[in-house]
């Protein structure tokens, strides 16, 4: 994979409340990154279907689906220790038993991590645009690392997409059919409605900001 990184790791972000959660709370939920492939079944104790959630900032919305769907397991890939410290602790508060955490970088996890066809779904919930055009380079959704998502998808299954910005939604649709996958509608896809809002996207509803869906489906 390109060694570009789609992300740029920062400092002092980290309250003290995340980090005692991310020092107290991490097993057995947080899986150290290892270079050969995770035995998933082992890991949560069941067969359920596996989400994969990339970037997923301060995990609420990751818990609130979690909390929801007790038969499916998630799997979080994040960079930002802020959030990983969120999401243990809303592990903690909601007891859930279906999330687990890597911590690293989406592609590494995916290509070393994560076997051939073992998820059932990716989300991926408002990347960073990279909005300047020199900066495209760096977006998440692009060739090769689109590929990677339809390898590691199993027939049948979905990846689904939410971004804020028009051009990235765009750039979203042409990359993931240049990967083979299917969109059944065409274009944009209706909002789904058990997503639950997160702090940043009301915000950004506030500021007028149009949300775009891109859901896509890969041949059974």
């Amino acid at each position: 994979m390109d060694n570009i990184k789609s992300f740029v790791l920062r400092s002092g972000r980290m309250s003290r409340a995340q980090a005692r959660s991310y020092r107290e709370l991490s097993a057995p939920f947080l899986i150290p990154p290892r270079p050969s492939p995770a035995d998933f079944v082992s890991l949560f104790g069941n067969l359920n279907p596996l989400t994969v959630e990339i970037g997923f900032g301060m995990g609420t919305a990751t818990a609130e689906i979690a909390a929801a769907n007790p038969g499916n397991n998630y799997l979080g890939i994040e960079v930002f220790k802020g959030g990983i410290g969120r999401l243990l602790w809303e592990i903690k508060e909601r007891s859930l038993s279906n999330v687990r955490i890597i911590e690293g970088d989406a592609a590494e996890v995916l290509e070393t991590m994560l076997p051939e066809e073992s998820a059932a779904a990716f989300h991926i919930f408002f990347p960073d645009p990279w909005p300047k055009k020199r900066h495209h380079k760096r977006r998440l959704i692009q060739r090769p690392f689109t590929d990677l998502l339809a390898s590691r998808l199993q027939r049948k299954g979905y990846i689904y997409m939410v971004t804020d910005w028009e051009d990235y939604g765009q750039w979203a649709l042409r990359e993931f059919s240049a990967a083979g996958l299917k969109n059944p509608y065409g274009g944009f896809a209706p909002r789904q409605e058990w997503r639950p809002l997160t702090k940043f996207e009301r915000k950004g509803l506030d500021k007028n900001h149009r949300v775009r869906e891109i859901y896509y489906l890969k041949d059974g």
